[in-house]
């Protein structure tokens, strides 16, 4: 039986990874530590409610004594960390945070890791530590080409600094020490679950409550946008199969302007749920500082080595998306309660 530690799976891609792995196999543990901080929801978890195939720890990456704790109880074959704070805004206004958890956190796993695989001069067989990044450290592209794998890392924000630390230092775990590690890097994801500080619910949200829909800037910085059960699939197959030592973008062949993706959740909310929701919502605001203006992944390296590709067009992502929201209503209403509504406050009211 592979064991696994997978770290803020509580939520939005680590929830949905946990479905995606339970779901294909049978003879699998996976152990959940996640911290639970704003972004964290039980209730994303509660389809598992039960599964002795998966354990969930309440807990701090940067906690040594606790992860190691659990290396020693679970003898893990693979550590996949998703526990970082994500939000490019919040990074802004408290970049020590994303430093505490993106960096000393990696770090931690890092450690732990080595610890618990290297023992008398030698790796332990069959082993892999997988960190999963984002195309935001390569920095911001221009209207044409696309980020590859050999694109100069060059963070404009400190989530992506944070982030791009983090990745050079499973490198350097690779480098200096032999620990067998991938990297992979996404663009932006979408799908159930996600917290609505994100572009998609947070639309999704305020249109509903016929609040205005804050747009920075022109609303032209362009994403590629990646449906979360794709990325899922990748990062299993890279986990599984991918070269030691080799990073691999994951990208959707879904570019879109974010001021399409909202104007396009207008459209399916009017005709879905309200129709009195219209484009007169937009309210343009300040651009962000250090606006990335445009991303774009080149994944056919994972194309080309594992097999994989995108197999969610947006047309039917978006749609998927925006009805699991509708029929989720109970889930928005707790997730955007207390600390959400202050933050939102602070962030989007007043620009």
């Amino acid at each position: 039986m592979k064991t696994y530690l997978i770290t803020g799976c509580a939520g939005f891609i680590g929830s949905n990874f946990v479905y995606y792995m339970l779901n294909k196999y049978q003879d699998i543990q996976l152990v959940n530590l996640d911290k639970l901080t704003y972004a964290g929801n039980l209730e994303n978890l509660k389809g598992v409610e039960g599964d002795p195939r998966h354990v969930f720890v309440q807990g701090d990456i940067c906690d040594r004594e606790l992860v190691s704790s659990l290396f020693e109880k679970y003898d893990f074959d693979y550590v996949i960390n998703f526990a970082a704070e994500s939000h490019v805004d919040r990074s802004i206004s408290n970049p020590e945070i994303f430093v505490e958890s993106n960096v000393l956190g990696t770090v931690n796993l890092l450690q732990c890791a080595k610890n618990a695989w290297y023992k008398d001069g030698a790796w332990a067989k069959d082993k892999k530590y997988l960190q999963v990044s984002t195309d935001e450290v390569y920095g911001s592209l221009g209207e044409d080409g696309y980020f590859t794998e050999t694109t100069p890392l060059c963070p404009h924000s400190p989530y992506s600094s944070s982030k791009t630390s983090a990745d050079m230092f499973v490198m350097a775990f690779h480098d200096t020490y032999g620990m067998p590690v991938n990297i992979t890097r996404c663009s932006n994801n979408y799908g159930p679950y996600q917290f609505p500080e994100k572009l998609i619910p947070l639309m999704i949200n305020n249109c509903k409550a016929h609040k205005s829909l804050p747009v920075y800037g022109d609303g032209m910085q362009v994403r590629d946008w990646l449906y979360v059960e794709d990325h899922c699939k990748a990062i299993d197959m890279v986990a599984n199969g991918g070269r030691d030592g080799e990073v691999y973008n994951v990208g959707g062949h879904n570019e879109r302007p974010n001021i399409f993706i909202v104007k396009t959740v207008i459209e399916q909310l009017h005709d879905k749920f309200d129709d009195t929701i219209d484009e007169s919502l937009i309210k343009h605001v300040a651009d962000r500082l250090g606006h990335d203006r445009r991303y774009g992944i080149d994944p056919t390296k994972i194309k080309d080595e594992l097999g994989w590709y995108p197999e969610t067009p947006f047309e039917v992502g978006i749609v998927k998306t925006i009805d699991w929201y509708l029929a989720n209503e109970e889930w928005m209403d707790h997730v955007t309660s207390g600390n959400y509504q202050k933050y939102y406050e602070e962030m989007y009211k007043n620009k």
